[in-house]
């Protein structure tokens, strides 16, 4: 008995020990989560590091690697996502981003293996945008030495005198002026643990680099641009000037303030008769729930070109362009479409004076995480094409503008350079002090031919084929129809031929089911020259079309349609859905619906009818505007008195109870 009793009050005793023990390490991780919830990354890994070999590994090292990611140092990331794997993480993005950021570092079968063990084991919930990106990126890094082989005769060299320890980069010229971002203020961005960003300027002439690509220079240091501009607690960068100087659009925020850089913006500034920048002012194109930057004038001056991941785009960050009329009125910032955008991002516009798109994406073929690609339109089409290396490495490469029509500046993070992002000198020729680099030679021009075919099908499960029902693809430039057809056994249509850049709808029709149609386009479907091997390569795009059977009292779930808390204004990423709805009730004119709106247990009941109410109103009143009779559409809120799940207690369940239905009344 005394030797149990012994032996129960040694283990009681250690694992107190051990508890104790762990405490700091517990705390400082505990500090590094809060950190990294507010996006201040940098002291985020300062926590984590006292936390090493406590804790769970998979989760510590999964934190550690998304710190130095969000912080943009893929590099530095890739041990501890190998480190996260080997233990078995469970989070299901962790090899998605560790091939990102092994293919940072020219890693480019480490990447393309983790990419596809990522695909083929991504569960069904994966978002389509993730999915489409790594595949797209598979095809990209299986054909990565044909990319590789796309090289130019340019000469590029960093400007030591210009460049330091931390950030210089998005080099813009005005007049004899190059103004450029670095990070110099006094205060430190907690994001990433350099100091915050600023505008700087220098003299051109004194910026070019002499014939010593070595040589340093003795430039005096460059001096801030504006003390009116500079404002020490937030990062500002990213400039564009008016043709003729004096209109500036720039980049503010990122004060640490809001997560993830929403609070970055457009801002404007004009230079005053007195030689003197006004204090910038917010332009009403940006979105305060995004992050916008990197603007960008045409040649002309009459279009702004700007990065965003605002909703409803393309892919991660797109591109957008804005017109502006002779009072200077910004139009609504239009996305420039998917031939530039894709699930990717896209960053860094430019354009030059013969109207060709410069711009830097990881979402197109690349060497690198972000690569210089050009972008040129033709006959309707938009081909965009790589700019070889060097310009381009497996590194970040953006920012590029050219001075004249063989010279230039480029940003960039690749090795060898002085500190994070560098600015770099390149002028086109015969290369100098270098390994002479051969130039492609292009072979017979390679055509593609493209089809579209499909199934129409019941919209049940299992699902079922219907033949006999009307197919019609529509031009939608033309509106008229290139392919009638019924659908023939097995549910099929096709296949036709498309054309590059043009969008199409495909219109679905059967007695019995609500008719219903589907855009389809171009855009971005085209296949890059680089991957073709062939003379002609034919390539069909299957569409699969669903069609719901047409049934008094049948219920329909609409997804995506959220409100803000407590609120019940339509939100700007639920007018698509309802716009599908818009275009049922055009499609079936004699249809009548009733929308419903429900909420789940956590508030009163009278609060959750009548907010419900107000929910189901405000859709109405949203499809209403867009031409359909009121007498069409009954507007009921149901508050908590339809739960799906009864007894939820998780966020997921209570979020199945906030729902937005429509019911078929009348046929």
């Amino acid at each position: 008995m005394k030797i149990n009793t012994l032996s129960a009050l040694l283990v009681a005793f250690l694992i107190a020990v051990g508890v104790t023990g762990c405490n700091p390490s517990m705390q400082a991780y505990k500090k590094g989560i809060r950190h990294f919830d507010a996006g201040e990354y940098n002291l985020a890994l300062a926590q984590f590091q006292k936390a090493k070999g406590q804790l769970d590994p998979a989760r510590l090292n999964y934190y550690m690697a998304e710190s130095y990611r969000l912080s943009n140092r893929f590099g530095e990331a890739v041990p501890f996502y190998q480190k996260a794997l080997e233990a078995n993480t469970t989070e299901p993005d962790a090899r998605f981003n560790y091939a990102y950021a092994l293919k940072s570092q020219g890693n480019y079968a480490g990447a393309l293996d983790q990419l596809q063990q990522y695909v083929a084991s991504a569960p069904k919930t994966t978002a389509k945008p993730v999915l489409d990106k790594a595949r797209r990126e598979i095809e990209t890094l299986k054909a990565i030495d044909i990319i590789a082989k796309n090289k130019s005769l340019i000469n590029l060299r960093n400007i030591g005198n210009l460049n330091s320890a931390g950030s210089e980069f998005a080099p813009v010229v005005r007049g004899e002026e190059l103004v450029f971002t670095a990070s110099r203020k006094e205060q430190v961005y907690k994001n990433n643990g350099l100091p915050m960003l600023g505008l700087y300027k220098t003299k051109l002439s004194n910026a070019l680099p002499d014939q010593k690509p070595d040589e340093t220079g003795t430039l005096p240091a460059p001096e801030p641009f504006s003390t009116n501009v500079f404002q020490g607690d937030v990062n500002e960068g990213t400039p564009a000037f008016s043709k003729d100087g004096k209109t500036m659009i720039l980049a503010r925020g990122n004060n640490g303030k809001r997560k993830g850089g929403l609070d970055v913006d457009l801002y404007i500034s004009r230079l005053s008769e007195g030689n003197v920048w006004s204090q910038p002012a917010r332009l009403p194109i940006s979105d305060s729930l995004a992050w916008d930057g990197s603007p960008a004038f045409s040649a002309d001056g009459k279009t702004l070109y700007f990065a965003s991941n605002r909703a409803g785009g393309v892919g991660g960050i797109d591109l957008y362009r804005t017109s502006i009329d002779a009072s200077g009125r910004f139009s609504r910032p239009v996305n420039m479409g998917r031939d530039i955008n894709t699930p990717g991002d896209e960053m860094f516009p430019y354009v030059a004076p013969n109207a060709k798109l410069y711009f830097s994406s990881d979402g197109h073929p690349g060497l690198g995480k972000l690569d210089v690609f050009v972008a040129t339109r033709s006959g309707g089409v938009t081909r965009v094409e790589n700019m070889g290396q060097p310009i381009n490495s497996p590194a970040d490469d953006f920012g590029l503008i050219y001075t004249d029509a063989t010279k230039g500046f480029l940003s960039s993070n690749r090795g060898g350079g002085k500190g994070d992002d560098d600015i770099y000198f390149f002028q086109e020729g015969p290369a100098r002090d270098t390994t002479t680099i051969a130039q492609n030679t292009p072979g017979a021009p390679k055509t593609v031919r493209y089809f579209i075919a499909g199934t129409v099908s019941v919209n049940e499960s299992p699902v079922v084929p219907l033949d006999s029902a009307r197919v019609r693809i529509l031009d939608d430039a033309t509106g008229q129809p290139i392919a009638e057809v019924m659908t023939g056994e097995g549910g099929t249509f096709g296949k036709y031929p498309l054309q590059e850049g043009k969008d199409y709808t495909i219109l679905a029709e059967r007695r019995g089911y609500l008719t219903r149609r589907e855009a389809f386009t171009m855009q971005g479907k085209s296949i890059p020259a680089i991957f073709l091997t062939k003379s002609q390569t034919d390539t069909t795009f299957y569409v699969p079309i669903l069609l719901d059977k047409s049934q008094l009292n049948k219920t329909f779930v609409l997804e995506n349609i959220y409100y803000d808390l407590d609120k019940y204004n339509i939100r700007a990423d639920a007018a698509p859905e309802l716009d599908k709805i818009v275009t049922i009730l055009k499609d079936n004119p004699t249809l009548k619906l009733e929308l419903s709106s429900h909420t789940d247990v956590r508030a009163p009941d009278a609060y959750n009818m009548r907010l419900s109410q107000n929910r189901a109103k405000a859709a109405v009143d949203y499809i209403v505007s867009q031409g359909i009779s009121a007498d069409r559409l009954v507007a009921k809120g149901y508050g908590e008195t339809q739960l799906v799940v009864k007894n939820a207690k998780t966020e997921e369940e209570h979020q199945r109870n906030r729902r937005t239905e429509i019911k078929i009344l009348e046929l």
